[in-house]
């Protein structure tokens, strides 16, 4: 409506009108539209990118140097303090199990520790350098008490020759006294049958008168004498023939002294080999701990392993263990390997136990519960982890279930 003015022309107030403008409703819709469809495309939008993983979303990790579903409990999570290199992290699917693993040889690494009983010896020299293969029961160090074991070893020897030589002294006089007891029984007899046959013709004489009744008695004496020379000759013979000669009661002494020289010897032995440090296995010498003129440390001279056949334990977290099976393919990395190593799971841990493996990040979990699982490497990963004893690595293992042929 318009209204005169003082000079007649009419004044436009503007006009009001109780009509609803349909432009505003359409804004307020797309409005409306736009709250419920942003926020979905965002959500898309990120699940696509974390499963495929556009490069600049590559490079937005490796800059900050998170990861994928690290903030969630979904099987994509990993475990604390684990960074994927970006070569495994690009092809990460949900089913892969990842854990954090040491690089070892088959049976572990063995200590090479001094000789039970070696007391304060030091080591003398070492016999062995980092990386020589050797044998087991191979000399590696020897200890500065060999001299001394030495010169018992020397005494038990000769203390064992003269007891041996008594042993044959002995055998000697046993039978040199059983061919004397046998001659003087020999010649017991003969004299009884001669004192008998005297006895005879006396008896025959002093029938006919000839021999007096003194002569007779002292005949008769004399055989009754022999006879009792007999008997003591047979009693002395029988004391060496009764038994064989090893089972003399001589001789049986000097064997049991023998035998205890024998026993002295093997004592002295035994002392002399903790001279010696032996290896316990067959392998490759990793570290040498001393050096000559120390005392053998209480962790060990050195440590060796058999790294012909490498393995790696992995820690697995304990709610992803049952995904895990014996045989199942392992890819392990490293940054110190040049390509990734290849292996299968060869045995799954039988305790759940306390993280070992654990990175410099003071926020991850270090009591995280974990169960080892045993790897065995390949042939050619073996022979490339040969050189890298407890380096750690990140293992992923194929934990995809198999699809069944079809018939």
């Amino acid at each position: 409506m318009s209204e005169p003015d003082a000079g007649g022309l009419p004044l436009e107030l503007g006009e009001r009108s109780d009509r609803p403008d349909p432009r505003a409703g359409w804004s307020f819709r797309r409005r409306y539209l736009l709250v419920l469809l942003v926020p979905a495309l965002m959500f898309s939008g990120a699940v696509i990118g974390m499963y495929f993983q556009p490069p600049a979303l590559r490079a937005f990790y490796n800059a900050t140097g998170l990861q994928p579903g690290g903030g969630t409990d979904s099987p994509i999570a990993l475990p604390a303090g684990i960074d994927l290199p970006p070569a495994m992290a690009e092809t990460l699917l949900p089913s892969d199990v990842i854990g954090l693993a040491r690089i070892m040889p088959r049976g572990d690494v063995s200590v090479v520790a001094a000789p039970y009983g070696a007391g304060d010896a030091r080591v003398a020299e070492i016999l062995v350098a980092e990386g020589d293969r050797v044998e087991r029961g191979a000399v590696l160090a020897r200890l500065d008490n060999a001299a001394a074991l030495e010169s018992a070893v020397m005494m038990a020897e000769a203390n064992l020759a003269v007891r041996e030589a008594g042993l044959v002294q002995t055998r000697a006089a046993v039978l040199a006294s059983r061919d004397e007891a046998q001659a003087t029984r020999d010649q017991a007899v003969a004299t009884a049958e001669e004192a008998a046959t005297t006895l005879t013709r006396t008896e025959e004489l002093f029938q006919r008168g000839v021999a007096t009744q003194a002569t007779l008695d002292a005949v008769r004496t004399a055989d009754a004498q022999a006879r009792q020379a007999v008997t003591r000759a047979e009693a002395t013979l029988a004391r060496f023939s009764a038994v064989a000669l090893e089972d003399q009661p001589d001789v049986l002494v000097a064997e049991r002294n023998v035998e205890a020289g024998r026993a002295d010897l093997d004592r002295a032995r035994l002392d002399l080999a903790r001279a010696s440090v032996a290896a316990p296995i067959a392998g490759t010498i990793l570290d040498i701990r001393v050096t000559p003129g120390q005392r053998p440390p209480a962790d060990g001279i050195m440590l060796m392993g058999d790294t012909g056949h490498m393995t790696a334990e992995v820690e697995i977290w304990q709610d992803r263990i049952a995904a895990v099976a014996v045989g199942q393919p392992v890819e392990l990395v490293s940054p110190a390997l040049e390509g990734a190593l290849q292996g299968r799971v060869e045995r799954i841990g039988l305790t759940v136990g306390r993280q070992g493996l654990i990175s410099d990040d003071a926020a991850e979990n270090k009591d995280a519960r974990v169960v080892l699982v045993h790897v065995a490497l390949d042939v050619a990963s073996s022979e490339r982890a040969a050189r890298f004893t407890n380096l750690e690595a990140v293992a992923r293992i194929d934990a995809a279930p198999v699809k069944a042929a079809a018939p």
